[in-house]
This record gives C-alpha cells, sequence and structure tokens, in this order.
C-alpha cells in the first residue's frame, strides 16, 4: 500500500511575471508571526537581569534575522 500524494500547484499567486509560492507564504507567515510575538514580550515588560530589549532594537534584529533566512535559504539551495 502506498500513500497517494494530491497533486497541489506549487504556485499560490501568480501576476504576469512573479509566482509566489506557497512555503515562500510559510517563510513570511513565521517570519511576522515571529516579529509580532517578540514585540509582545518586549511591550510587556520582558527584561531579564542581562537584557533590556527595546521595541527599536527587535525590529534592527528583525531586519537581520530576515535577511539571514534568505540568504541562509538561496545558499542551500
Amino acid at each position: 500500500m502506498s500513500i497517494i500524494f494530491p497533486n497541489i500547484d506549487p504556485i499560490a499567486l501568480q501576476i504576469g511575471p512573479v509566482a509566489i509560492r506557497w512555503y515562500a507564504l510559510a517563510y513570511i507567515a513565521g517570519l511576522l508571526g515571529g516579529l509580532k510575538y517578540i514585540q509582545f514580550l518586549v511591550k510587556r515588560k520582558f527584561h531579564s537581569h542581562q537584557h533590556n530589549f527595546t521595541i527599536s532594537s527587535v525590529d534592527d534584529l528583525f531586519s537581520f534575522i530576515a535577511l539571514g533566512v534568505i540568504l541562509g535559504g538561496r545558499l542551500g539551495y
């Protein structure tokens, strides 16, 4: 007995020559969800004795994380 896989188109949205794939939407949702969660924690005064995060520092960190995900995905491919 074998598993039958559905025939799902990998392209979620296509506008002219630009195609957005499902995995790209998953990356975007994961990054933005993580950003909003960290911002929520910072607003609730999430401070430890070693770190004092601000919304500005979280935004800067998110820029580097997004860049690392994009570059890492390209290098890994």
